[in-house]
């Protein structure tokens, strides 16, 4: 039978990542700041036009880059930068370990009713494949594949972030050019001298602003929770053939460890002795 704790360790809970917020305040605040104590106004910063070329500009051309289901993908995905919804590196390799020493003990078929449970849909079918006798060679081939596609499939949000970033100065320039071209035509009234300049310049803040500040910064965001995503699998692949192959569950547990960078000493669920 599996404990409460073997459910609670495969369930996935948010943890609310404040890194972002607080540097989004600390990135953009300072440059708003440092505009102020230049003698600079917000107000000088706000300019329509600008905005519509910049953002709708950069928006249009990640459309061109990208079907609708990236896009998608992409702007589904934006919740998972404030909360972090993947289970704990240390839940994992303890549940494993607690897998590993039931199988020893049991057999894998022991594991058939805590693989029905898991929440961790890699798990779930890591685990099912060994149970049901799948070869070691086939098991590895078969994990491998998903972990690659799954891994190429989380790094969309990145890949659309990451043109937006690229995107965004260019166009930024595009719109001071048009600025400075309104400007050209109207150097006879110096009445709309002001406003022409102020969207050529205004224009370029935004694209390299939103670019450095948002866009780029985002992607890295994404790319990292692919690799880190892809990691874990691996961890759970590599973790499910030394249950298979009936390793010790302390070095299996070692062995996690080592592969995920985890210091510090293993939990004693994961190696006590106890079943779980």
């Amino acid at each position: 039978m599996s404990t409460g704790a073997d459910r609670r360790g495969s369930a996935r809970g948010g943890r609310l990542d404040v890194a972002i917020l607080v540097g989004a305040v600390v990135g953009i605040g300072l440059v708003l700041g440092g505009h102020g104590l230049e003698g600079g106004s917000m107000r000088s910063l706000l300019q329509g036009a600008a905005a519509v070329i910049v953002f709708g500009g950069t928006l249009g051309a990640v459309m061109l880059s990208f079907p609708v289901r990236d896009l998608k993908l992409a702007v589904t995905s934006l919740k998972h930068l404030v909360v972090d919804d993947a289970p704990p590196a240390d839940g994992m390799v303890s549940l494993i370990g607690r897998f590993a020493l039931r199988a020893r003990k049991d057999g894998l078929l022991s594991l058939e009713d805590d693989a029905e449970r898991m929440t961790d849909p890699f798990l779930k079918r890591a685990l099912a494949l060994a149970i049901d006798g799948t070869s070691s060679t086939t098991l590895r081939a078969m994990l491998e594949d998903e972990i690659g596609s799954r891994e190429e499939l989380e790094e969309t949000p990145a890949r659309v972030f990451e043109a937006a970033g690229g995107y965004a100065p260019t166009v930024g320039i595009l719109g001071a050019v048009l600025g400075l071209i309104q400007v050209m035509e109207n150097l006879a009234d110096p009445s709309n001298l002001g406003s022409g300049i102020a969207v050529a310049f205004v224009a370029t803040v935004y694209g390299v602003g939103s670019a450095n500040l948002l866009f780029l910064p985002i992607g890295s965001r994404f790319r990292a929770r692919a690799q880190r995503n892809a990691r874990r699998r691996e961890a759970v692949l590599e973790g499910v053939m030394a249950i298979q192959e009936g390793l010790n569950p302390r070095l299996i547990d070692q062995k996690l460890r080592g592969l995920l960078g985890l210091d510090g000493p293993p939990p004693r669920s994961g190696v006590s002795g106890r079943a779980a």
